[in-house]
């Protein structure tokens, strides 16, 4: 099995999941707009959470939030939960996509949604509601991997620390980073991972 987050996440976004999502967002999107705004999106997250988990106390309020709210059920059903059918009461937390981009990129998500959709085409809104989609996906694929690899605080966070690596690789090639660099650096210093571990440090200790 792929230890790869960026690969398990993509695996998830399957041909129909992708169709789904590209249908939800409407505006006449097309598959591939879709699809590259989902990739970026995931990158700034899934970076925000490898930074935050770099540190023990991170480290710790992840493994914690995984083990209250994201046990990686919601990927079982994820077409019907796209769909809205066959949403379990327990699985409400989980998918609160909103309450995760919130603590996550706080007031910075308008201008995160506007940078993602100049890059692949789409309005701030069609991307914002894919922000709010994807980020219980992107918990829910880090809560099955600890559930399925019984990984404790210390392996979550080696875990990461090696994504934090290969994201740091993509980057380099990627037009991703300069794009938002701008919109989410709050200190200046050109490292967005710090600011958005920061911000996710909120929403993992509440």
């Amino acid at each position: 099995m792929s230890n790869n987050l960026m690969d398990l996440i993509k695996g998830q976004l399957t041909g129909a999941v992708m169709d789904s999502l590209t249908s939800r967002i409407g505006g006449g999107a097309s598959r591939q707009q879709t699809s590259g705004a989902a990739e970026s999106i995931m990158e700034v997250l899934l970076g925000g959470i490898a930074k935050n988990a770099a540190s023990p106390d991170g480290a710790s309020s992840l493994n914690n939030a995984l083990e209250r709210d994201h046990d990686g059920g919601i990927l079982d059903n994820l077409q019907d939960i796209l769909g809205g059918r066959n949403v379990q009461p327990q699985q409400e937390r989980a998918l609160n996509g909103a309450g995760i981009l919130e603590h996550i990129l706080g007031n910075k998500q308008s201008k995160v949604a506007d940078a993602i959709g100049q890059q692949n085409g789409l309005n701030a809104g069609q991307v914002g509601n894919l922000m709010k989609t994807l980020a219980p996906v992107l918990l829910g694929v880090l809560g099955k991997q600890k559930r399925q690899q019984g990984l404790d605080i210390s392996g979550i966070s080696d875990l990461l620390r090696g994504e934090r690596q290969q994201q740091q690789q993509r980057q380099s090639s990627s037009p991703l980073g300069g794009l938002l660099k701008n919109f989410i650096d709050q200190d200046g210093d050109g490292n967005i991972m710090d600011d958005l571990g920061g911000m996710l440090g909120k929403f993992l200790k509440k």
